[in-house]
């Protein structure tokens, strides 16, 4: 395993030991349930808007590594951008995961996921968090 990959994996087992925007926000919220059926991972996703705008964004949820470590990273990601930007890193983020493309700089951290592309059975894992803020956000436009 290369340092990089190391790197990478500890970023993924981190998030998982301590997430990070872990719990519930004060009402009104837009709360929306996830769920991947094939694993049996879920999430609820917690979002505040304000003209447009996240301004707070927690989850609280149980799975495997990859589905917490990438709602925990997401949650810090999308605080304070605009629906539309978020939605970006959505396609930007679904590309790399789903499609094997180069991970976009603005995904950060995220980019750590980026080998998940190569184990089909856990792209629904990684996908998981960003499906629920895809739907979330749908819903709230």
């Amino acid at each position: 395993m290369s340092l990089l990959d190391e790197i990478y994996k500890q970023t993924i087992l981190e998030h998982y030991k301590h997430p990070q925007h872990f719990g519930v926000l004060p009402p009104p919220v837009i709360s929306t349930p996830g769920v991947n059926p094939a694993c049996g991972d879920q999430l609820e996703l917690h979002l505040q808007l304000e003209d447009g705008k996240i301004t707070a964004a927690m989850w609280q949820g149980q799975g495997c590594a990859i589905s917490m470590a990438s709602a925990s990273m997401m949650t810090g990601l999308i605080r304070g951008k605009s629906i539309p930007e978020a939605l970006a890193l959505v396609e930007k983020f679904k590309a790399m995961i789903v499609d094997g493309a180069e991970p976009a700089p603005e995904l950060g951290d995220l980019k750590a996921l980026a080998g998940v592309h190569k184990l089909h059975a856990r792209v629904k894992c990684a996908t998981l968090a960003w499906n629920t803020l895809e739907e979330a956000l749908q819903e709230a436009q």
